[in-house]
C-alpha cells in the first residue's frame, strides 16, 4: 500500500509542475523574443501605407479557423472511439496541443522568422504552429493509451523542435515544395510515432486488450471527429499556399480527392470486413487518406483526373492497411499502432511524396504559364530543371523519414525513464487512471481498478 501511495503521489505531482514549468518557460521566451509582426504591430502597419482590408488577417483567417477546428475537434473526437478512453482521448488532445501551438511557435520562429533580435509572429505563425501541434498528435494516436499526461508532452517537447528542424531543412534548404504536409506533417509524425511506439512495446499489453474496442456511442463520437477534418482539409492544405490560383487550385484538388477517397473507402470495406460488413473503423479512417495523399502535389497541377485517381489509390490502400498490415505491424514488427497512424498518415503520407515527385518532373512552362514561378521558383528562375525539383523532394522524402525514425527513437527512451509515470499494462485504454469518471459510466464488469498492481512494462 505505501509503494501504491507513493505511486499516486507521484502522479499528482508530475503533471502540475511540469505543466507550470513548461508554461512559465515559454512565457519568459516569449516576453524576450517574441513581438508583433508589420500585419499586427499597431506602430508598424499604417507605415505600409494599406487600407485595413489589405492586412493579412482578412485573408488567412477563415482558414486558420478551420485548421484550428481540425486540430482540437477533429483529432480529438477521431481518437475518442475507445470504450473507455474518452476523456483522454479528448481532453489530451486539447492539452498537447495548447503546449504545442506555443512551442511550437518559439521554435519555427527561431527558424523562419527571427530578425533584429525578435520573432515576428502573425496569422502565418499561427496556423505553422496549428500544423506542427498536427504532427503531434499523428504521433499521439499510436501511443494513445499507453502513456501519461506527463510522458505526452514531454514527447512534444521533443517533437516539435525536431518537426521545426525537418521542416526547415526541407523548405528553406532544400526548396521542397508541401503546401498540405504530406512530408513534413503526415508522414514525419506517423513514423515518428511508430517508432516511439516501438521503442516503449509492452509485451503484456493483452491484460488490456478488451478495453481496445469501441462500443457504438464511441463510434459515433468518432465519426464527428472524421466528419469535422474532412469538411475542413481544403483549408488545412490550402491554408499556406499562395493566394489566388494556387490556394483555388489546393482547395480544389483536395475537395475531390477525400470525395474519391470516401468511395474507395466503402467499396474495400464492404468487400474485405468480416462477414462482407462495412467495418466503421475504415470509414472513420481510410476516407481521410484522400487529404493526406495531395498534401504535396495539390498546389500543383494535379488536374482534377489526377486528384481523384489520387484519392481512390489512398482510400484503398489505407482500408487494406487496417485490415491486413495493422496485424502484422504487431505481431512482427512489435509496433502497437492504437490509431492506425500508419494506414491514414504513414502510407498516403509516404504515396502524397511519391505523388509531388512525379508531378513536379512533369511540370513545364506550357503547363504552368506564369504561374511557374509562384508554385516552382526555382524551376522557373533556371536554377533548377524540373528533374531536379523532382529529385530533391524524393530527398525530402528520405530526410523525413530520417529525422522521424531518430526522433522516435529518441522520444521513445525518454518515455521510458523509470521516473516517469506511465500506466500499468494492465490499466492502459483506462479512464479511471487519471480521471474521476461517474460510477453510472464505469463498466462494472470490468472490476474496481487495483492501483497497487506492478506494472509490467518491458
Amino acid at each position: 500500500m505505501a509503494g501504491s501511495s507513493r505511486r499516486a503521489g507521484g502522479r499528482r505531482l508530475q503533471l502540475p509542475l511540469l505543466c507550470l514549468v513548461l508554461q512559465g518557460a515559454t512565457a519568459i521566451l516569449f516576453a524576450v523574443f517574441v513581438r508583433y509582426n508589420h500585419e499586427t504591430d499597431a506602430a508598424l502597419w499604417p507605415w505600409g501605407n494599406h487600407s485595413n482590408a489589405d492586412n493579412e488577417f482578412y485573408f488567412r483567417y477563415p482558414s486558420f479557423q478551420d485548421v484550428h477546428t481540425m486540430i482540437f475537434v477533429g483529432f480529438g473526437f477521431l481518437m475518442a472511439f475507445l470504450q473507455r478512453y474518452g476523456f483522454s482521448s479528448v481532453a489530451f488532445t486539447f492539452l498537447l496541443a495548447a503546449f504545442a501551438l506555443q512551442w511550437s511557435t518559439l521554435v519555427q520562429g527561431f527558424l523562419h522568422t527571427f530578425h533584429s533580435g525578435h520573432i515576428h509572429i502573425g496569422m502565418e505563425s499561427m496556423i505553422n504552429a496549428d500544423f506542427c501541434a498536427g504532427a503531434v498528435l499523428i504521433s499521439f494516436g499510436a501511443i494513445l493509451g499507453k502513456t501519461g499526461p506527463a510522458q505526452l508532452l514531454l514527447m512534444a517537447l521533443l517533437e516539435v523542435v525536431l518537426f521545426g528542424l525537418n521542416e526547415f531543412v526541407l523548405l528553406s534548404l532544400l526548396g521542397v515544395k508541401d503546401a498540405g504536409g504530406s512530408m513534413t506533417i503526415h508522414t514525419f509524425g506517423a513514423y515518428f510515432g511508430l517508432v516511439l511506439s516501438r521503442v516503449i512495446y509492452r509485451p503484456q499489453l493483452e491484460k488490456s486488450k478488451h478495453r481496445r474496442s469501441s462500443v457504438y456511442h464511441s463510434d459515433l463520437f468518432a465519426m464527428i471527429g472524421t466528419i469535422f477534418l474532412w469538411i475542413f482539409w481544403p483549408s488545412f492544405n490550402s491554408a499556406l499556399t499562395p493566394l489566388g490560383d494556387g490556394q483555388h487550385r489546393t482547395a480544389l484538388n483536395t475537395y475531390y480527392s477525400l470525395s474519391a477517397s470516401t468511395l474507395s473507402t466503402f467499396a474495400l470495406s464492404a468487400l474485405v470486413g468480416a462477414a462482407e460488413r462495412l467495418d466503421m473503423v475504415h470509414v472513420q479512417n481510410a476516407a481521410l487518406a484522400g487529404g493526406v495523399v495531395v498534401g504535396t502535389s495539390a498546389e500543383m497541377m494535379l488536374t482534377p483526373f489526377g486528384a481523384l485517381v489520387a484519392g481512390f489509390l489512398a482510400g484503398t490502400v489505407s482500408t487494406l492497411g487496417f485490415k491486413f498490415f495493422t496485424p502484422i505491424l504487431e505481431s512482427k514488427f512489435k509496433i502497437q499502432d492504437t490509431c492506425g497512424v500508419h494506414n491514414l498518415h504513414g502510407m498516403p503520407g509516404v504515396l502524397g511524396a511519391l505523388l509531388g515527385v512525379l508531378v513536379a518532373g512533369l511540370a513545364t512552362r506550357d503547363a504552368y504559364g506564369e504561374g511557374l514561378g509562384s508554385v516552382f521558383p526555382l524551376v522557373a528562375e533556371g536554377q533548377r530543371t524540373a528533374t531536379s525539383q523532382a529529385l530533391h523532394q524524393l530527398f525530402g522524402l528520405f530526410v523525413t523519414l530520417i529525422f522521424a525514425s531518430v526522433g522516435g527513437g529518441l522520444g521513445g527512451l525518454l518515455l521510458r525513464l523509470s521516473c516517469l509515470d506511465s500506466p500499468p499494462d494492465s490499466q492502459c485504454y483506462e479512464d479511471q487512471i487519471y480521471w474521476e469518471v461517474p460510477e453510472e459510466h464505469a463498466d462494472a464488469a470490468q472490476g474496481p481498478l487495483r492501483p497497487e498492481e506492478p506494472d509490467t512494462q518491458a
